[in-house]
């Protein structure tokens, strides 16, 4: 796949936009896979007038969350956003919180900016781009409170299950980038795919994973409720509706 795969109107692979795959691309790992997609006037106009203002480059420099929202806050990253509407219903609830969401599915990041603009949320700023990028370049070690990846693409096929995002050395990569206490929150609709998260998380540094509900007692205290009140996403639905059972893996850095 090219770079020019970016572009909404140029065709990519079938695939479900705003889901984060793994791929390869000269060799190195890629985050996510495109689809065609429309990209419709009201998200195009979005992109050109908020994107200078509530978005962020892929690439550059760790970026400094206290200058960029104004204030000292936890901070969580959202890997795979999708159309955003989870993403704003979260940056709602948790005012005190601030969020900042990757994802590479254009109209995706149209959709959320229209949400910032009609919803106030000042305290969500979007990034374009692969996530790979992002953990390598903008986000220092250390900084982030938490990280959400919900409804990842399951890449169904055993054939392509190494092409799945979540694997221990992913958890390992992210695992310098959070607090402590800090956490990463996984959810899938997929049972085979929720057995390899688990042994992922054992794998990585993380060690073993807990349930929602059974929080270290550092960790409920400061970041319990951003993580019990995950809002419905729509993969989470279209799972559900094909009877899939929905299972949720929180690791901890404590």
């Amino acid at each position: 796949m090219t770079e020019t795969a970016l572009n909404p109107e140029t065709p990519g692979p079938a695939d479900q936009g705003g889901r984060g795959g793994h791929d390869t691309h000269d060799g190195r790992p890629r985050s996510y896979v495109l689809r065609r997609s429309h990209f419709s006037p009201a998200q195009r106009d979005a992109l050109a007038r908020l994107m200078p203002r509530f978005g962020l480059d892929a690439s550059g420099p760790p970026l400094d969350f206290k200058a960029l929202f104004g204030r000292e806050a936890p901070v969580i990253l959202e890997i795979g956003f999708g159309m955003g509407d989870a993403t704003a219903r979260l940056a709602q609830r948790h005012p005190d919180v601030d969020f900042i969401g990757v994802e590479v599915h254009t109209p995706g990041v149209g959709a959320l900016l229209r949400r910032i603009e009609s919803d106030n949320l000042g305290n969500l700023r979007l990034i374009e781009g692969d996530v790979l990028t992002v953990l390598e370049q903008r986000i220092a070690p250390g900084s982030l409170s938490g990280i959400h990846i919900f409804f990842p693409d399951p890449w169904p096929k055993k054939r392509h299950h190494k092409r799945r995002l979540i694997n221990a050395q992913f958890l390992t990569r992210i695992f310098s980038n959070l607090t402590e206490p800090g956490y990463v929150h996984c959810a899938t609709d997929w049972p085979d795919y929720a057995e390899q998260i688990a042994e992922a998380f054992q794998q990585s540094p993380f060690g073993q994973p807990v349930l929602p509900g059974t929080l270290a007692p550092t960790v409920d205290l400061a970041f319990g409720p951003v993580i019990r009140d995950r809002p419905e996403t729509k993969f989470e639905r279209r799972g559900l509706t094909l009877g899939h059972p929905i299972q949720d893996w929180i690791g901890q850095r404590i």
